[in-house]
């Protein structure tokens, strides 16, 4: 059988009314610098994948609900706890979802859901 030519998720990416706010509300909450920062782009790398921050032009904090990135954790209610305390409003508490998996979301201060994982079956191939 062939390989898939998908190589695998590579960015999530934010739309946020006001990128400077957004590059450090999320430097903050993720502990982590930019290392991609422009007007129009800001790009963080998180444990090897981008997280994205785009402009809007029309800002917004009515998001769609449609697509949830969720980024992986080894202590979910305190990765939670951590971004409620640092603006983020409560989407879905933290939430056993079958057997060890636990999931929550959180909304950003503009608007976007903000997914978090515990998944210990889970292994980067």
């Amino acid at each position: 059988m062939d390989k898939s030519k998908v190589l695998g998720l590579r960015t999530t990416i934010y739309k946020v009314g006001d990128i400077e706010k957004a590059k450090n509300w999320y430097a903050n909450v993720f502990k982590i610098e930019p290392y991609f920062d422009q007007p129009f782009y800001v790009g963080f790398n998180i444990g090897g994948y981008e997280l994205g921050l785009q402009p809007e032009e029309t800002p917004s904090t009515d998001k769609t609900e449609s697509v949830v990135t969720y980024w992986g954790v080894d202590d979910i209610q305190c990765v939670y706890n951590n971004f409620i305390k640092a603006g983020a409003t409560e989407y879905e508490k933290p939430y056993n979802v079958g057997g060890d998996l636990m999931t929550a979301t959180v909304k950003d201060p503009w608007g976007n859901i903000i997914g978090f994982i515990y998944n210990p079956e889970f292994k980067l191939k």
